[in-house]
């Protein structure tokens, strides 16, 4: 019984790391694709409702909100811990503030305006959501290194 426990604690030790590893991906992966589609919801309201929507994104307090004008239409994501919004892209000249709140209008029948949001976990594995401006699309990519 003894050897029996032994060996089940040195394979639940050996498996543990790629185990929090795995699960840290999945963790990145869901919040990248929970941003993917906030995206895509304030994009299609602004097309379908026809009323601009404004994207606001806060790195600092690791949320997003989509509102329109009249408050008709009002959205928040908390991006769940442990990912955190690195930064926003396109970076503004002169800014030098990383997580400043940044503000987006989405005007209707518009192109959509570049936005990028980087993302990432404790361990350093990054994703950048973006809005490409020719098609409208919110996709999920995997930064180069």
């Amino acid at each position: 019984m003894l050897i029996v426990v032994t060996l089940i604690a040195l394979v639940a030790g050996l498996s543990f790391n790629s185990v929090a590893a795995g699960l840290d991906g999945l963790r990145l992966r869901s919040a990248s694709d929970a941003i993917v589609s906030f995206l895509s919801v304030a994009l299609d309201h602004a097309e379908r409702r026809q009323q601009a929507v404004e994207v606001w994104i806060s790195p600092r307090e690791n949320t997003m909100t989509a509102r329109t004008a009249d408050q008709g239409f009002m959205r928040r994501l908390d991006v769940p811990e442990p990912i955190r919004i690195v930064s926003v892209l396109p970076m503004t000249p002169g800014s030098g503030i990383p997580d400043e709140p940044r503000r987006f209008l989405v005007y209707p029948g518009g192109a959509p305006p570049r936005i990028g949001i980087e993302i990432s976990n404790p361990g350093g594995k990054r994703r950048i959501v973006s809005v490409d401006p020719i098609t409208g699309a919110a996709r999920a990519e995997t930064p180069q290194q």
